[in-house]
């Protein structure tokens, strides 16, 4: 074979070669794809249907009539979208609030290898690993009328404080809880990010009298700065589609002071047995997600550019 034909035949091979590594590639993935399409893309197609039809126990299971937007207006003309979107907004900003700031601060307080520091982390940990029916559950006896912290208040002549039993304490009780949740995640992420600096950095700014809170600012947070916004995102998104807590705390009340979108959705489709107005309700907290999706994948790629 001549020179001039194995030139020739290099980049056919080549080209061979990439079809060939692109239908291992697309097989490897293929099982995963039909999982994601069965558990994931059909059951959203079905919701947005079900979102402009109306479906109730007794036509389920025949055929939906289309109703275009009636089930939004429903649902916003009873106030019953409106509240659940305010009390959902005010339960992500504080969730988020406190998760990350509580987050960094168990960060810094933690970021050496000593025994003691592991330790907590071991109990941090264990706290985020707790399935959140059983934490709300102790939750909820902690702030109950006989209570721990309700006892607490007895035993120095204070009256028992309703966490969860008044319109205004209720939403943010249970907001604090899953803060608290979500914290041990995030100080994992800061702290992290704290032990990626050099020890010269720390022992520089020491020989140049930097104080404690000195640290933090000028090399603490520039440190953790790169994955804040992904954390940030991530925590906005564990806020808002919070359900386990609302449900075992508080199912929602009193009245409809804790329901936020994704609770109020499954109140409407599966205790009022209204599905197309659960599913419009439900639709809007997908939307959402989506828009918080779609943050954190451009800052991702963005963190990764970088």
């Amino acid at each position: 074979m001549s020179a001039t034909t194995t030139a020739r035949s290099a980049p056919v091979r080549s080209k061979r070669r990439r079809r060939g590594l692109f239908r291992g590639r697309l097989l490897f993935a293929l099982p995963a794809g039909i999982v994601l399409l069965a558990l994931s893309v059909y059951p959203l197609i079905q919701l947005v249907r079900m979102s402009f039809s109306a479906v109730t126990s007794a036509t389920l299971n025949l055929d939906w009539a289309f109703v275009g937007l009636q089930n939004f207006v429903t649902g916003w003309q009873q106030g019953d979208t409106q509240n659940a979107i305010v009390n959902t907004l005010v339960f992500v900003v504080i969730v988020t609030g406190l998760g990350l700031v509580g987050g960094f601060a168990a960060a810094v307080a933690l970021r050496t290898n000593s025994r003691a520091a592991a330790v907590l982390l071991g109990l941090m940990v264990f706290v985020w690993a707790l399935p959140p029916v059983v934490n709300g559950s102790v939750w909820k006896f902690l702030l109950g009328d006989n209570g721990l912290f309700n006892s607490v208040f007895h035993l120095v002549g204070l009256q028992s404080f309703p966490f969860l039993y008044d319109t205004r304490f209720a939403l943010v009780s249970v907001a604090l809880v899953n803060a608290w949740a979500i914290i041990p995640f995030n100080a994992l992420v800061f702290r992290a990010a704290i032990l990626g600096v050099p020890s010269e950095v720390f022992e520089a700014a020491q020989l140049d009298g930097a104080r404690p809170w000195q640290e933090v600012r000028h090399v603490m947070m520039p440190a953790v700065r790169p994955t804040s916004l992904v954390l940030v995102v991530l925590t906005v998104v564990y806020a808002f589609r919070s359900f386990d807590f609302i449900y075992v705390m508080t199912y929602g009340g009193p009245g409809t002071t804790t329901n936020t979108l994704p609770f109020l959705g499954y109140l409407q489709a599966f205790v009022r047995y209204d599905f197309g107005l659960g599913s419009s309700t439900a639709l809007i907290a997908v939307l959402f997600v989506i828009v918080l999706a779609v943050v954190y994948a451009r800052s991702v790629r963005k963190e990764e550019l970088e």
